[in-house]
Order: C-alpha cells, then structure tokens, then sequence
C-alpha cells in the first residue's frame, strides 16, 4: 500500500489505477505528474476524457466507435460493402486496418460467445450482423475471431447461421509468423500451419521462378 499525504492525491491515484494495465505506483506517476501540469493542460485532458463519454458513438451500420452515426470506414465509397469483416472488438479493427491490406468493411461483435463469463448471444451484435446479410449484396464474409474456444464457437454459430446466405465465407490464415522458429511454435499454432497450408508457389507469388 503506498501511503500518501494528500486525501485528493490518494482519491486520484485510486481512480487512475482502475484503469486496465495501470497499478498503484504506475497510477501514482501519472497523478504527480498532472499536479506538475499547467491548469490549461490538465483541463484539456479531463474535457478530451468527457467528451469520449458524451460525443463518442457506435456506427449504426457496423457497431464501431464513431464521431457520426455511420463511420468514417463504412461511409467511404472507396470501401467494398459487399465485404464484411467479423471482428470481436474495436482493437481488432484498428489492428486490420494499421495492415493497409483490407479494403472492404466490417462488424463488431463486442465480444464472443463465452457463457462462462456470462456472454450469451444477446449480449453481441450477432442479430445486426445476420440482419446485414438478409439485406443482401454481402458477397463474402471474413470471420476475424480469436483462435480460442470461445471465437471458434462463435465462429460456428455464425457459420451456421449464414453459410446458405453467403456465397463466401472464409476465416484469417492461422500459422506461423513470419521470422519464428517452428521449435518455438505452439502445437495448435503449428497444427492449424500444416492445415491451412497453400501451394509454394502461389504463397511466394512465384517471384523466383
């Protein structure tokens, strides 16, 4: 237990090592380090924090965050509507798109199917998501879950709800990272490598031939 000299310093530190990733001392840090802040700087962080609670939506179309009721990603007429990619939260898609690989839109869950953690079917956006394939002109769907249990349940469940409705539906390549080992791979890792293996030449692009 840190033991501090100020009941406001303590309240702050309390409330900052809430935040996921962020202990006492981490939290004790940053609070001295605003107390050394300049008023202005200090409240153009608290109003920039607000506004995250008041101004900060979720796409009506694909559930993402956004400033506006459709996202910038799905209101972009460069993007592909007709692909749609099943991601489990917003980190997921920030990932994506840092690639610059993928240019068609996508379709946050908030989650997988975990009823451990008590995560049912209504707690996600999986209606929304078949409701956007009853509407038609979905050509593919990609599903982007975590290669755990719980995104390979949901995975099924949306697989069995919609693989009469979608010409295509495929899943991210599982395997090896580019510059590891294969002795320091996982077993499943490895495993699903060797499954979802493709012909060496079209994986090399035939750029030695």
């Amino acid at each position: 237990m840190i033991s501090l000299y100020s009941k406001h310093l303590e309240n702050a530190v309390n409330e900052i090592s809430k935040l996921p990733g962020i202990g006492k001392r981490s939290a004790l840090r940053l609070a001295l380090h605003l107390i050394k802040q300049d008023e202005a700087n200090v409240q153009l962080l608290t109003d920039r924090i607000n506004k995250l609670k008041t101004d900060v939506v979720f796409c009506r179309q694909c559930h993402n965050i956004s400033d506006n009721e459709i996202c910038d990603i799905c209101a972009n007429p460069k993007r592909d509507n007709g692909v749609i990619c099943v991601v489990q939260d917003i980190r997921d898609v920030i990932a994506i798109e840092n690639t610059h690989q993928y240019l068609g839109v996508y379709h946050v869950l908030g989650g997988v199917i975990s009823p451990m953690d008590g995560i049912g079917i209504q707690q996600l956006t999986l209606q929304q998501l078949f409701d956007r394939v009853e509407r038609g002109d979905v050509k593919e769907i990609i599903l982007a879950l975590p290669a755990t249990v719980e995104g390979d349940t949901t995975n099924f469940f949306i697989y069995k709800n919609i693989q009469d409705k979608v010409p295509t539906i495929t899943t991210i390549a599982r395997g090896i990272g580019v510059g590891e080992e294969l002795e320091y791979a996982d077993e499943a890792t490895l495993g699903r490598s060797i499954v979802a293996r493709t012909a060496f030449g079209t994986a090399y692009g035939n750029k030695h031939e």
